[in-house]
């Protein structure tokens, strides 16, 4: 099945028109007819059946036939992770993490950053292709890029980890998660975070975490912890 996407949709729309550029990959390079049935989500849970009744290259109509809405996890991910040195790095995570699940993602420049701009609206087409590839019906919001210090001023709740490298004393990641509760996890640059913005974390009731036995790049920490949180939630 593929996905489209499209924020306009909600649940009382009957009928539908693709801006152009959809329009003609519809009709031209997927070949799809009147008739025709296409799947969209608008990225707040909901599912879309649409059939085509205008499969013009200019402008593609649909009418919703049925509609369901896909409950919320039972818990929310947010990952803070400073933006990697090396771009493509940072956009694989934001693929993968949408992939495994994720709710929030908020960069963080940290004392140690070596990269301190982003481009939030490639970022976001990331995340959404992700969403889609992945049948995913929430897009994870990503929020503005902000310094550490400003990070920490913001109310937090839930269970809060920062994962370093410092040779202190540390949690295994994996024993202190919880199942169904909001998560917050901070993971660093490449140098790692500094003293001072680990013991600012911790002031603020961040618990220490080791994700492994090995020192992992930004990225990949990102996504073990990801993954570790989607694995503690999964229902069988």
């Amino acid at each position: 099945m593929q996905l489209f996407y499209n924020t306009e949709l909600n649940e009382i729309t009957s009928q539908f028109s693709f801006p152009k550029d959809e329009s003609k990959h519809i009709a031209k390079v997927l070949r799809k007819k009147k008739g025709d049935i296409l799947y969209i989500t608008n990225g707040k849970g909901w599912q879309f059946e649409a059939r085509i009744e205008m499969a013009d290259l200019k402008n593609c109509v649909v009418s919703i036939i049925s509609k369901t809405f896909q409950k919320p996890k039972d818990y929310k991910l947010h990952l803070a992770v400073a933006p990697t040195k090396i771009n493509d790095r940072y956009e694989w995570f934001l693929e993968k993490a949408t992939e495994i699940g994720i709710d929030y993602i908020t960069p963080i420049i940290c004392d140690r950053s070596e990269r301190k701009v982003i481009k939030p609206e490639r970022f976001e087409k990331i995340l959404q292709s992700a969403m889609k590839q992945s049948l995913h019906y929430y897009l994870p919001k990503l929020h503005e890029a902000m310094s550490f210090n400003e990070f920490m001023k913001q109310n937090h709740q839930g269970q809060l980890f920062i994962a370093h490298c410092e040779n202190t004393k540390k949690q295994s990641l994996k024993s202190q998660l919880k199942a169904n509760n909001n998560i917050t996890m901070l993971i660093g640059p490449e140098g790692d975070f500094s003293v001072k913005e680990i013991a600012m974390a911790l002031k603020h009731q961040f618990i220490p975490v080791t994700l492994g036995a090995t020192r992992l790049r930004t990225e990949t920490a990102a996504i073990v912890a990801c993954h570790s949180v989607a694995y503690t939630n999964e229902k069988l």
